[in-house]
């Protein structure tokens, strides 16, 4: 195709991650996994959450000084009374796990395979999610997307992120996206996969873009749910202030300008009040993780508010967060589980400080432009809004730019419906383009 010829690529390279040399050969064996749960994991669950110290919320207080206190506590109480992890560990080992060594690495996914009807092509599709979510993200888009009446069904890989709920973290250092992505080639490869789809939001939406970078010729198409782009200086300063006013002048459209404006409050001030964690993150990240990995209430108190604001900035208005509005508590705490009985949450902090090293927004792998075909869903309480004009400054061939009508960050656990449809809707254009 047209586009492989101008691609810069990223160069591939290689890795090892534990200590010590990498030997001369690997074991390339996919080994089936299966989640399990113990009397012992929970009654040492059920001890911590009975010895939980809470601290009283400030009147009024609601979700602006962070998690509220009160309504804590009764998450605390549901999970410790009603929460059934037995229940939820068969709800994930309803689709096959499997776990396959890569660059030293235990990597965990999950294999969906489709319901083929009479004619119906099958893609392969790899879904990646980020932080503070999982792989389970993905079980509600599932059925929507292995199940379908269309001339395409997907098969669907979901890989658990290196050092994320049940594969392996690294035991050195400096372990980045790049590497995410390298491994997660390795393991599409090892699965048989030649050509394929790649999906992402958050860090998933990082590594998926590295993945059409190392090896464009592998990636049918990319889907994104969060936009990492923007135009260059001073194009960028001249859009943004007349934009408001003559938007037709820069490419805007009247839902940017909605999204974009007032500028400084949504895109600075907002941003300031919300990105506390990922300085912590950044730098520091096994001093506060000491203190998540020892206490279930407590990680739950800082994974569960991100799921409350990320959603919806307002919720912060909200003396529950707004938390049951979307999700089911059963959904969120098994999300937590994933963290807390793997003890990765510490590891998926330190995803932070590997990636956001100098010049972090300057690295290759984030200013090199994207030629494969691209779709962007652009969702309306997404942390930060890219307009296509500025998305177009990074990805070449963007085939579908949609602005979503609701839903946040979590895309697929939030709104699975709409995003399996703006995927499929994507997809259509991609494979009527390619040659038959």
């Amino acid at each position: 195709m047209a586009w492989r010829k101008k691609t810069k690529k990223i160069p591939v390279g290689d890795g090892w991650w534990r200590e010590g040399e990498k030997p001369l050969s690997e074991d390339r064996t996919i080994r089936p996994f299966v989640v399990e749960t113990s009397e012992e994991m929970i009654q040492d669950l059920h001890q911590r959450i009975n010895q939980t110290r809470y601290t009283e919320s400030l009147e009024d207080g609601r979700f602006h000084y962070g998690f509220n206190s009160a309504y804590l506590k009764k998450v605390a109480k549901y999970w410790r009374h009603e929460f059934d992890w037995e229940k939820q560990v068969r709800v994930l080992n309803k689709y096959p796990h499997f776990k396959t060594n890569i660059e030293g690495l235990d990597v965990h996914f999950i294999h969906v395979k489709p319901v083929q009807r009479a004619g119906q092509k099958v893609l392969p599709l790899m879904m990646v999610h980020g932080w503070p979510g999982s792989f389970y993200e993905f079980y509600k888009i599932l059925p929507l997307l292995t199940e379908t009446e269309g001339d395409f069904v997907f098969e669907v890989i979901c890989p658990s992120i290196p050092g994320y709920g049940y594969s392996e973290a690294p035991h050195t250092q400096g372990f980045t996206c790049l590497d995410a992505a390298r491994i997660f080639h390795k393991l599409m490869d090892r699965l048989d996969f030649s050509d394929y789809y790649v999906q992402g939001g958050d860090w998933g939406a990082f590594i998926t873009c590295s993945m059409a970078l190392m090896k464009p010729e592998c990636i049918r198409g990319l889907h994104l749910n969060m936009v990492n782009a923007k135009a260059g200086g001073a194009l960028s300063i001249i859009s943004l202030l007349v934009g408001r006013y003559l938007p037709f002048l820069v490419g805007f459209t009247r839902e940017d300008v909605c999204r974009i404006y007032p500028f400084m409050q949504k895109n600075v001030y907002k941003i300031l009040r919300e990105s506390g964690y990922m300085h912590i993150q950044a730098t520091k990240p096994d001093t506060a993780g000491c203190g998540l990995n020892n206490s279930p209430v407590g990680l739950a108190a800082y994974i569960l508010e991100k799921f409350s604001t990320w959603t919806d900035y307002k919720n912060r208005d909200l003396e529950d967060g707004g938390l049951e509005r979307k999700f089911s508590l059963d959904d969120l705490l098994t999300n937590i589980m994933i963290y807390w009985t793997t003890g990765s949450i510490i590891p998926s902090m330190r995803f932070y400080k590997e990636n956001m090293g100098a010049n972090f927004q300057k690295t290759m792998d984030n200013t090199t432009k994207i030629h494969v075909p691209t779709g962007l869903a652009a969702f309306p309480h997404e942390l930060l809004h890219c307009p296509r004009v500025w998305a177009r400054s990074r990805f070449t061939d963007i085939r579908s730019y949609t602005y979503m009508p609701r839903g946040g960050h979590f895309a697929a656990f939030e709104e699975p419906v709409l995003l399996a449809q703006d995927l499929l809707q994507f997809v259509k254009k991609v494979e009527s383009k390619r040659p038959k």
